[in-house]
């Protein structure tokens, strides 16, 4: 291959297919850090410092052969070099790996669930997991701010808008159990027996009786959030009867159970906080309260963090799902969802 002069009449670095070779495949190694490597978006914003520091301009505008004899071939040579060290610097490997942060809803801890699914999958591996307990709406934006590459999380909606805009991939549907509306016995809604939560919050909202909200987006409170709009009203202002908890679901249900009020709750942490409280099951059955769980990735996930979504739609942990409370309640307390048609 001849050089071919540029417009200025200076001899092209390019002087034969070696070097267009050379060149395309650093371009190319540029182009595909990011998929093979999580670290990648980092070294591609070291490469931009770089292209943006005087330095590299300045071995460009020579239109020096790419000789490795040469103090500008030697200097090309270099940066090569230090792209490739730092690139296979930030390559965890597992044994450096030793842990993964799943951010998940505080009903999966505060049932007891992961507490059971977890040490099987640190055995196999040898790995710890980390949770972070929050509502889903914290866990999805935790996971978009890099904090952790896993979320198990249960706001279909939102679940899906992010996916759509390539926040997150490879959403799996892991489970699902359903939501109660609960109170004290008083209740003075008069909401017991029925099955239309829809119905159950406009009583509530025309008796000004005392509700408690987890007010944390949530994937709970979302669900309220839809029942207010579904019945016509606007969400309230926190207040007098309309109460903000700002926490998990056993604290929501602990405040609940003191003011005397009603609340939202999925199943599984009702039924485990149940015996500690004076609440009891009102409504209940509606396909509105259906809670399901699905499990995603960002995209740029690592090995592990893949092996731990894989490990809740497996079948070892779907088995576990599925017998999990039955031995406490008589029930299981999730249904295990994996490999079903998912409409959510």
């Amino acid at each position: 291959m001849e050089p071919h002069p540029l417009p200025d009449g200076r001899g092209s670095p390019i002087r034969n297919w070696r070097t267009a070779f050379l060149l395309a495949a650093i371009v190319a190694a540029c182009l595909l850090t990011p998929f093979v490597n999580p670290h990648g978006l980092e070294m591609i914003r070291i490469w931009q410092r770089i292209v943006g520091s005087k330095v590299l301009p300045e071995v460009i505008s020579e239109h020096m052969p790419m000789d490795p004899a040469k103090p500008i071939g030697l200097a090309v040579i270099g940066l090569g070099a230090l792209y490739v060290g730092l690139l296979l610097g930030t390559l965890p490997t597992r044994a450096e790996q030793k842990s993964i942060i799943v951010a998940s809803t505080t009903s999966t801890r505060d049932s007891g669930l992961l507490d059971s699914l977890l040490p099987v999958f640190e055995a196999k591996t040898g790995l710890k997991v980390r949770v972070v307990a929050v509502g889903t709406g914290q866990a999805l934006a935790m996971a978009r701010r890099g904090d952790a590459e896993v979320v198990l999380v249960h706001a279909p909606d939102a679940e899906r808008v992010l996916v759509d805009s390539g926040y997150f991939v490879r959403r799996r549907l892991v489970m699902h159990n359903d939501f109660l509306i609960v109170g004290a016995a008083e209740d003075p809604a008069k909401l017991q027996g029925g099955h239309d939560p829809v119905l159950a919050m406009r009583h509530i909202a025309d008796a000004r009786a005392p509700f408690v909200s987890r007010g944390d987006r949530s994937g709970t409170h979302l669900l309220e959030q839809k029942l207010w709009r579904i019945a016509g009203i606007a969400p309230p202002a926190f207040g007098a009867w309309y109460i903000e908890s700002g926490q998990g679901m056993a604290a929501t249900l602990q405040m609940a159970d003191q003011k005397r009020a009603y609340t939202i709750s999925d199943r599984a942490t009702f039924l485990v906080w149940q015996p500690k409280l004076q609440l009891i099951a009102l409504v209940e059955g509606d396909s509105l309260l259906y809670n399901v769980y699905h499990v995603m990735e960002v995209p740029h996930a690592g090995t592990v963090a893949r092996e731990l979504a894989d490990f809740f739609v497996s079948p070892a942990a779907q088995e576990l799902i599925g017998r999990f409370g039955t031995s406490r309640f008589g029930k299981a307390l999730f249904v295990p969802d994996a490999g079903k048609p998912d409409r959510w």
